[in-house]
C-alpha cells in the first residue's frame, strides 16, 4: 500500500461513516485503525497526523463513540506540535470543539476554535513537501471542520466567514467531491440560518436564505455525480441527500414534496440533517392542510433525535416548530391561553439573539486572544533558540540544565559535549556557507540518532551539548555511539568528512551547570588528543554521578589524569538501550 493509496483509501473511509448504519460505522472506525497503525509503523509525520483525523472523526460522527476520539485528538494536538504541522494542529482543535459541543460544553467548544482560527490566521507559506493540491485540501477541511461548530452553535455570520475560506482554498484545485462537500455544507447552514431569523421575526431575510439555498441544490447534481458521498447511480442529489430536499421545501412548502421528505427522513442521512427534513416535511403537510401528520412528525423526531447533543440551535428550532403547527389556524380559547406563553417565548428569543452576537465578539476577541499569544509565544521560542541550527541555544541549554539538575525524575542525568573534528579545514577549503550548511547537517543527525528525551543544543561556534535525562553512563554512551556513528556515516558531500570528538560525564550532587560542563569539556579534548571520532568519559572522583556506575575513584592526580578511556564503539558493550 502506497501512502496516496492510504490516504485516499482514508478519505473513502470517511465519506462512507457520515452515510451508513452504525453497524458498518463500527466496522468504518476499525478498519481506520488498522490504517492508522499502519502509517505510525511507517512514521510520515503528516500522514499520521492524517490518519489520526480520520480515525477520530469516525467517532465524532458515531453515536455512542465520540469520547473515543478524545484520546486520538490528544495524539494529533501533541504530534502535530512536535512536527510544527499548524494547519492540521488546527484541525486539531477544530475537531475538540466538536467533541465538546457533543458533551454541551459551547463556551469551551467555543475557545478551541479561536485556538484553530488564530493557527489558520497565521500560517505560514505553503510547504514544498505537501504539494499545492494537498496543501488546499487540508486548508478547507481544517476550515470546514471549523465551520461545522460555527454552525452548530448557530453562530452563523462567523460560519459563512470561515466557509467562504474553504471554498477559496480549494477553488482553482477542488475535485467533485470537494465542491459536493462545500455546496452541501452551504445549503445547511443557509437553512439553518433561515430558521434562526425566523425565531426572531425577521421573515423576509429567512425567506432569502431559503431561495438561496434552493437555487444552490441545482449546481450540486453535477459533482455529486462523481463524489466520494454513497449513492445510487443515475438518482438525483436531491432524491438521495435529504438537506436538498429540505431545501427546495422551505422555499416553497407543497404538498408535492411530501413523499421525497418522507422517504428521506426514514433512510439512514448525512449527520445532522434529520432535523432538518423533518421540519421541511412539517411545513409541508401544514401547507396540504395535514396539521395532525405534521405534529405526529415532529414528536417522531423529538423522540428519536433526544440523545442528539451536537445541534442545540436546530433543536430549538423543531420546538418552535411543533408549537406552531400543534395550534390551529382559527381563532380558539386553546389558541388565545397560549398567547403569555408566545409572548414569554419571544422574550426569550431575543435575549438568546443577543448572546448570539456576544458569542460572535467572545469568539473574535478570543481569536485575537490566541493570535497574539502565538505570535508572544514565537518570540519567546526565537530568544530560545539558534537561528542557524533550529537548535535550543546557549541561554534555553542553562535554564534547561539548570531544570534538570534540581529534578529527581531525571537522575541520573549525564551530559556530553561534542565538538566536529576537522570543522576549520570546512571552512578554510570551502566556505563559511558550506561549513554552516554541515553545521545544520550534523545538527539534524544528533536529533535523529539520540533517544526522543534527550536535549541537543548548540553550544556555540562547532560546539554542542546534549543532557540524556535518566541515563546511566552505560545508556549514554550506546546513545552517543549511535550518534558518532550517524555522523562519520554521512556522504562526504554533506559532511565533508567532519567527525565527533565527544566529551561525557555524569552530574554529581550539588554540582552547577558550570562545573559539569567544564569537566565535560575537559573529557571531549582528551577525546580530541586520541584522534577524534570517538567518546571518552572521565571517571574520576569528581564524576561520580547521582545515580551513576562509576567505579572507585583513583587516589593520585596522576591516576586521575590516567583514568580518562576511550569508550569502545561496539553497542553491545553499553547495555541499557534506548530506542
Amino acid at each position: 500500500m502506497s501512502d496516496a493509496w492510504v490516504l485516499g483509501r482514508a478519505r473513502e473511509l470517511i465519506a462512507t461513516v457520515q452515510r451508513t448504519d452504525r453497524a458498518e460505522q463500527f466496522r468504518v472506525a476499525e478498519t481506520l485503525d488498522d490504517l492508522l497503525t499502519e502509517t505510525r509503523r511507517r512514521g510520515e509525520p503528516v500522514l499520521v497526523a492524517q490518519l489520526l483525523r480520520a480515525a477520530a472523526l469516525a467517532r465524532l460522527v458515531t453515536r455512542g463513540l465520540a469520547d473515543d476520539a478524545e484520546p486520538l485528538l490528544d495524539e494529533m494536538l501533541t504530534h502535530t506540535k512536535r512536527h510544527g504541522l499548524a494547519l492540521l494542529r488546527a484541525d486539531a482543535h477544530a475537531l475538540r470543539g466538536r467533541l465538546l459541543v457533543l458533551r454541551e460544553q459551547e463556551d469551551s467548544a467555543l475557545t478551541e476554535i479561536a485556538r484553530a482560527l488564530a493557527l489558520l490566521d497565521d500560517l505560514p507559506a505553503p510547504e514544498v513537501h505537501y504539494g499545492r493540491r494537498m496543501w488546499d485540501r487540508l486548508l478547507s477541511s481544517a476550515l470546514n471542520d471549523c465551520w461545522i461548530v460555527l454552525n452548530q452553535l448557530g453562530v452563523y455570520e462567523a460560519a459563512e466567514e470561515v466557509i467562504a475560506r474553504a471554498h477559496q482554498a480549494i477553488r482553482d484545485s477542488a475535485g467533485p467531491h470537494e465542491i459536493t462537500l462545500q455546496l452541501m455544507n452551504r445549503v445547511k447552514m443557509l437553512l439553518g440560518w433561515g430558521l434562526r431569523l425566523e425565531r426572531v421575526g425577521r421573515d423576509e431575510d429567512a425567506s432569502e436564505k431559503f431561495r438561496t439555498a434552493a437555487s444552490m441544490t441545482i449546481a450540486v447534481e453535477a459533482p455529486f455525480a462523481e463524489s466520494l458521498f454513497p449513492r445510487r447511480p443515475g438518482i438525483p442529489a436531491v432524491e438521495q441527500v435529504g438537506v436538498l430536499a429540505a431545501a427546495l421545501a422551505l422555499a416553497t412548502p407543497a404538498a408535492a414534496h411530501v413523499d421525497r421528505l418522507r422517504r428521506l427522513v426514514a433512510e439512514q442521512g448525512y449527520p445532522h440533517e434529520k432535523l432538518l427534513v423533518t421540519i421541511a416535511l412539517s411545513r409541508c403537510l401544514v401547507a396540504d392542510g395535514r396539521r395532525t401528520e405534521a405534529t405526529e412528525a415532529l414528536l417522531d423526531a423529538r423522540h428519536t433525535e433526544a440523545e442528539d447533543t451536537s445541534q442545540p440551535s436546530m433543536r430549538l428550532n423543531l420546538i418552535r416548530e411543533l408549537t406552531n403547527a400543534a395550534l390551529p389556524d382559527e381563532p380558539s380559547p386553546e389558541r388565545e391561553a397560549t398567547g403569555l406563553l408566545t409572548d414569554y417565548a419571544s422574550a426569550l428569543e431575543g435575549e438568546l439573539w443577543s448572546m448570539r452576537e456576544s458569542q460572535i465578539a467572545t469568539l473574535n476577541t478570543r481569536r485575537e486572544h490566541e493570535r497574539l499569544s502565538a505570535e508572544h509565544g514565537a518570540i519567546t521560542q526565537q530568544a530560545m533558540q539558534d537561528p542557524l541550527t533550529g537548535l535550543p541555544n546557549r541561554r534555553a541549554l542553562d535554564e534547561r540544565l539548570r531544570t534538570l539538575a534540581t529534578s529527581t525524575s531525571s537522575e541520573p542525568l549525564s551530559v556530553a559535549l561534542v565538538d566536529l573534528d576537522g570543522f576549520k579545514d570546512v571552512n578554510d577549503q570551502h566556505s563559511h556557507a558550506e561549513g554552516d550548511a554541515v553545521l545544520r547537517v550534523v545538527a539534524s543527525t544528533l536529533r535523529d540518532a539520540l533517544r526522543s528525551d534527550d536535549i541537543v543544543a548548540r553550544y556555540g561556534g562547532d560546539e554542542f551539548v546534549i543532557l540524556l535525562p535518566g541515563a546511566p553512563r552505560s545508556a549514554a554512551t550506546q546513545a552517543l555511539t549511535r550518534a558518532v556513528r550517524a555522523v562519520s556515516s554521512l556522504p562526504r558531500h554533506l559532511s565533508h568528512g567532519v567527525t565527533l570528538s565527544v566529551g561525557l560525564v555524569c552530574l554529581r550532587a550539588q554540582e552547577s551547570a558550570e562545573e559539569v560542563l567544564s569537566r565535560a569539556d575537559a573529557a571531549m579534548y582528551q577525546a580530541k588528543r586520541r584522534g577524534g571520532d570517538q567518546i571518552t568519559s572521565s571517571l574520576s572522583e569528581e564524576d561520580g554521578a547521582v545515580g551513576g556506575d562509576a567505579p572507585d575513584a583513583p587516589d593520585t592526580a596522576e591516576e586521575r589524569r590516567g583514568a580518562t578511556h576511550s569508550q569502545g564503539a561496539d553497542p553491545a558493550a553499553a547495555p541499557g538501550m534506548h530506542p
